[in-house]
């Protein structure tokens, strides 16, 4: 019988991703030993809208299923990742007065309810609370203040909340699909969690994850989130963009994309030429594959372009000493680096899943697995704090019985 389970679940608007590891290694830092993987095509799902919540559960319950069976165990509860335009991100401080001498595990409770004591809509929840640092009277960047002394607690705490109808949704479909949510996570955040270092934390660095609808953006620096924003624009963009240029068909778009696309027009041989459906039923035409190279960079640039706006905005391009890591299933195409490289003048690299990761590792060593891996990840943190949000064999069919009866009571 296995234990300390820990599954995460990416509900994407094309496809589901399911991670099933084992926690071990260091308890500061745990890994994950991957034993199990799992996809399925998302249905029920219109960007970040769930317009079908039975084709949403059926999508969840086949890729839980399918990494189910490459573990030989089961689970019962998911760290899912939550995402879209409705997330909003803060920064909160928090002030108490030591109630003794030396700071204690209390004073720091309190002075995080302080900071977490913002008024939210009935039509808003809190995801995550996120200490930055602490300060102790005059003293800043204090990591952990136990034992110190002074009279004056504050923190600075990262704010992230989402749509409480965007949360419910997610939830109701795990819970249709036999298993619960551990914790909603933000998807930026577990993105992060698989493909940034801390070193590269520490130095600066932007991670930027291409999906299917939608672009995710965390920035960091001195160790800390310092900036979160879900862009509503991703690979399905560029596929539309084919559909336009090349008047075919949307399915023939993607295929397209998938086989014969570039972000970098450089990177393609001129004289290239492919076939494509014509006007006609049976018809073929040649089409030089520079100019789907051509459409696509143009978007890509253009996507960049919103990125680095951002950076800007918020004053952080300076700060990323360690660059632009760039994941998410749509980064794959070939000179998506060499473009950002051009673009942001910076250090670039893909980003994939790798640290921390152990046993079938290279089942999940591609940009589209990033989110699903981050969500295990959060998770072996989360156990190694607090020894909860596990799974084991036994509690996993236990708890999922329940809710199969749950569901039909």
């Amino acid at each position: 019988m296995r234990a300390n389970l820990i599954a995460g679940l990416d509900i994407g608007t094309t496809k589901t991703c399911a991670v099933i590891g084992e926690v071990n290694g260091d308890p500061r830092r745990p890994g994950l030993t991957i034993l199990g993987v799992g996809q399925s095509r998302t249905g029920g799902l219109r960007g970040d809208s769930v317009t079908n919540i039975e084709e949403m559960t059926e999508s969840i319950r086949a890729s839980l299923k399918e990494a189910e069976l490459m573990a030989g165990a089961t689970v019962d509860r998911v760290y899912a990742g939550i995402g879209g335009d409705h997330v909003r991100a803060s920064s909160s401080m928090g002030v108490v007065a030591v109630s003794d001498e030396e700071v204690a595990a209390d004073d720091i409770e309190r002075v995080h309810v302080v900071a977490r004591a913002v008024a939210l809509p009935p039509d808003r929840e809190l995801l995550h609370a996120l200490p930055q640092e602490y300060r102790v009277d005059q003293q800043r960047g204090i990591k952990d203040p136990v034992g110190m002394t002074g009279v004056r607690l504050e923190t600075e705490v990262f704010l992230v909340t989402c749509g409480s109808t965007a949360a419910a949704n997610i939830r109701r479909a795990v819970n249709r699909a036999g298993y619960r949510v551990q914790e909603l996570v933000l998807e930026p955040l577990a993105g992060a969690r698989a493909v940034l270092t801390e070193d590269e934390k520490e130095v600066g660095v932007c991670m930027v994850e291409i999906g299917a609808s939608t672009t995710d953006i965390a920035a960091y620096y001195e160790g800390k989130i310092r900036y979160v924003v879900v862009l509503p624009v991703g690979g399905m963009t560029l596929t539309t963009d084919l559909v336009r240029g090349l008047s075919i068909p949307y399915a023939e778009a993607q295929r397209a994309k998938e086989r014969y696309a570039a972000a970098y027009t450089q990177l393609v041989d001129p004289r290239e030429t492919i076939e494509l459906p014509g006007p006609s039923p049976n018809q073929k035409r040649a089409v030089a594959r520079e100019l789907i190279a051509h459409i696509v960079e143009q978007r890509m640039d253009e996507l960049f372009g919103i990125v680095q706006r951002e950076l800007q905005d918020q004053q952080l391009l300076d700060r990323l000493g360690a660059g632009i890591v760039i994941t998410g299933g749509s980064a794959a195409l070939p000179g998506t680096v060499e473009l950002a490289q051009q673009i942001f003048a910076a250090p670039v690299r893909y980003g994939v899943p790798r640290e921390g990761l152990g046993g079938l590792a290279d089942s999940v060593a591609l940009p589209k697995f990033s989110i699903a891996a981050g969500l295990a990840l959060w998770g072996a943190d989360r156990f190694a704090e607090t020894g909860e949000g596990a799974s084991t064999l036994a509690s996993g069919v236990l708890t999922k019985l329940g809710t199969w009866l749950k569901e039909f009571f």
